[in-house]
């Protein structure tokens, strides 16, 4: 591995990622649970998060981070 965390040169840090990944999964479940939170109240917690999570894991994963991903790139090219 070439950097000290692992990550591929030019990789943001892994707090960055953390970063990233927070600001796309926390207003993400915000919203969904906004949405499907009455609709969802009287099932029981394991099936609640399991739709919740069948939800926002694929918009998280092949949506929002690739696009926070890229919004973070351009502003690290833009500051050097």
């Amino acid at each position: 591995m070439s950097t000290a965390q692992g990550a591929a040169p030019g990789a943001p840090s892994v707090h960055r990622r953390a970063l990233i990944t927070w600001l796309a999964i926390y207003p993400t479940v915000t919203l969904v649970l906004g949405l499907l939170g009455p609709v969802t109240a009287q099932l029981p917690l394991f099936v609640r998060t399991l739709i919740l999570t069948a939800i926002i894991v694929p918009i998280a994963a092949y949506g929002l981070i690739p696009l926070l991903m890229k919004a973070n790139a351009a502003l690290t090219r833009r500051r050097r």
